[in-house]
């Protein structure tokens, strides 16, 4: 019963991890705009949701081992990275794109907030149905 309950708040905190680890890619990037020769990265957040979620983006995720969707380890990245495509060609080879950054960072920290705003919600909405209101 516990499972049921807690299954979605899994998933929005997994989500979570995702978007932190995302946003230190992006900022840095941004940090190092200035480095000759520095190549931006990325990584599909969608896929690597569905990767850390075994493909269930939809719904909540189930449990089928203790060991699996261990939350809080920063042991390695759950994203397959990847460069970005440069769109601003640059004399000394750094490929990071100031605006696109900028623009990755403040989307992803929008998401980032919508997802805390929705566990949020979902804890209210299971105290209020705990406490009988």
């Amino acid at each position: 019963m516990l499972e049921q309950l807690t299954a979605r708040l899994d998933f929005h905190a997994q989500s979570l991890l995702l978007r932190s680890q995302r946003q230190q890619v992006i900022a840095s990037n941004i940090a190092n705009a200035d480095t000759p020769g520095f190549v931006a990265r990325d990584f599909d957040f969608t896929q690597a949701l569905k990767q850390a979620t075994g493909g269930a983006v939809a719904s909540a995720p189930s449990l089928t081992s203790a060991g699996h969707m261990q939350l809080g380890s920063r042991g390695g990245s759950t994203a397959n990275m990847a460069y970005t495509v440069q769109t601003q060609p640059s004399q000394d080879g750094n490929s990071v794109d100031l605006d696109r950054e900028r623009a990755n960072f403040v989307d992803n920290s929008i998401r980032y907030e919508t997802t805390l705003r929705f566990i949020n919600g979902h804890v209210k909405t299971m105290l209020s149905a705990i406490s009988g209101q």
